[in-house]
């Protein structure tokens, strides 16, 4: 008896470890950064109190899309080159940074502007 419980729980075991192979995978979107949660709706105005100074987080919006620069080692204190969190930096990253907005994809994205 205690052999067929010992097949039993092998069974068992590799029945749950099959199962979380198969378990239904997220696709890759190379083009946003990570969307999960709730999505905050900010005007401009509600962003600027996002600016990363006194226990804020620092947010920028680009196109539209807010996201959250404040785990970026380059977001010190909510700046980052002379610009400020809490703003629409749409054409300060498309037009003037070397990087463009390339490294947005590796920031949370937390919302969009509204009017």
């Amino acid at each position: 008896m205690k052999k067929y419980r010992n097949v039993l729980i092998a069974i068992v075991v590799l029945f749950l470890l099959a199962g979380t192979g198969c378990a239904r995978q997220q696709p890759a979107d190379d083009t946003s950064a990570s969307t999960e949660g709730p999505q905050l709706e900010l005007t401009l105005e509600e962003l600027a109190s996002y600016d990363g100074k006194d226990g804020n987080p620092a947010y920028i919006a680009v196109d539209g899309v807010i996201y959250d620069v404040s785990g970026s080692s380059k977001w010190t204190d909510g700046e980052h080159n002379g610009y400020s969190a809490g703003q629409d930096l749409t054409e300060t990253i498309k037009g003037k940074s070397p990087h463009g907005v390339s490294v947005l994809s590796r920031m949370p994205v937390v919302g969009k502007i509204v009017e």
